[in-house]
């Protein structure tokens, strides 16, 4: 997630330097006496900008964001308060659970969830659909929180100097949450959190980019190698173990569609035509945009709303993808003789009341209680256990 895009960044061609044979966009003097042919009719216009440069302050107000939650979920666990095993005892409730329930120097698995953290049953059985949105915000622990930002910071800061920060901002919400809604559908026992679906949105806008201003863009062929190297490199990451890359996956189809619709540029001629100086023939006109571009960003749109809707219909419907795909589980892991894709099996006692639930970790003894809703499902009762017996 850390690797930087910068890489890939190509140069624009030239505006006083057009393309052979382009003679057609050229800008020539009514009076040819009036100047030499070589000289450029822009070459003496200070304010001549194709494309306006923007201050970079979302991408760092998202990362400062992202911070300030982690750092309030960690005050929320106050690891402390709950056992006499935690790590770094010195930071206070500050201070981080047990390696062995995880790993990443962080909150537990219950401080997520009550913070906000993507769980399939409760977003479906108690219509908590803004989890959805909240747990790209959450973070599950100090390795994973950097990890993110420094690749917000990379490739984030880059695109908001290029497109704005409306532009951007929308990109990375909407592929953050296009992320959480590809994975509510096949992650089904366990929580998710991380901004890693809005990042990899941001990529697949980059990827986008490139190809609907193809023809703005020197060097082409080499930025799409690289860029296309990035963006494998780092899916290929996602199927280790306890990484959910059905997040990354859908953030970064979300990503390279909104890429079309939000990153396009005007064509080169047409912005000539803004820049001819008095005395000077305008070119004949140029369209704003070519056709490709048009039809990329109509399909896009379209894609977009019915791949949201149908997947928020199936999603709120109970719908379970991995019934209906037998090896889609492969995108997300990978098993080999290293590790295993499969979760542990853990069980629980459990009584209540008419207000609580009591559970016992069967393997350990470990002793849980939480509110007790009638209505809860079996999803629900397993997702308590794991959280508790982790």
């Amino acid at each position: 997630m850390g690797s930087d895009p910068s890489q890939s960044t190509v140069q624009s061609k030239s505006l006083q330097n057009p393309r052979r044979g382009d003679g057609s966009a050229a800008v020539h003097p009514l009076n040819p006496s009036s100047a030499p042919p070589s000289a450029s009719p822009f070459a003496s216009i200070d304010e001549y900008r194709p494309f306006r440069k923007w201050t970079s302050w979302l991408v760092p107000a998202f990362v400062v964001a992202n911070v300030i939650v982690f750092i309030v979920t960690m005050y929320v666990n106050d690891c402390p308060k709950r056992s006499d095993r935690c790590v770094a005892r010195f930071l206070g409730r500050f201070s981080f659970q047990r390696l062995k329930e995880n790993p990443l120097f962080g909150p537990s698995s219950s401080t997520l969830s009550k913070m906000g953290a993507l769980d399939v049953d409760k977003v479906v059985h108690q219509h908590q659909g803004w989890r959805l949105v909240t747990c790209m915000w959450l973070h599950a622990g100090v390795v994973h929180v950097l990890a993110n930002m420094l690749g917000l910071l990379f490739i984030g800061i880059r695109l908001e100097k290029e497109f704005g920060f409306v532009r951007i901002g929308l990109l990375y919400v909407i592929s953050g949450f296009g992320g959480s809604l590809l994975s509510a559908l096949f992650i089904k026992s366990s929580i998710s959190v991380g901004a890693s679906g809005a990042l990899f949105g941001l990529l697949g806008g980059m990827l986008s980019e490139l190809i609907i201003n193809w023809t703005i863009y020197a060097n082409k062929f080499a930025a799409l190698t690289t860029l296309v190297l990035i963006i494998v490199i780092n899916l290929a990451v996602g199927i280790l173990p306890h990484v959910d890359n059905f997040a990354h996956i859908g953030g970064f189809i979300s990503g390279f569609l909104l890429g079309f619709i939000f990153l396009i540029r005007p064509q080169f001629g047409w912005i000539r035509q803004k820049y001819v100086p008095p005395g000077y023939r305008r070119p004949s006109n140029k369209p704003k945009h070519k056709l490709y571009q048009y039809v990329l960003w109509v399909v896009s749109v379209l894609l977009l709303i019915a791949g949201f809707t149908v997947g928020l219909v199936l999603l709120f419907r109970g719908f379970n993808a991995n019934k209906h795909c037998s090896w889609c589980h492969y995108l997300s892991c990978v098993p080999t003789s290293k590790w295993s894709c499969k979760q542990q099996l853990v069980s629980c006692s459990a009584n209540h009341t008419d207000a609580q639930l009591f559970l016992t970790c069967d393997d350990g003894g470990r002793t849980g209680t939480y509110p007790y809703l009638g209505n809860m499902t079996e999803n629900a009762y397993a997702t308590l256990c794991a959280q508790l017996c982790s």
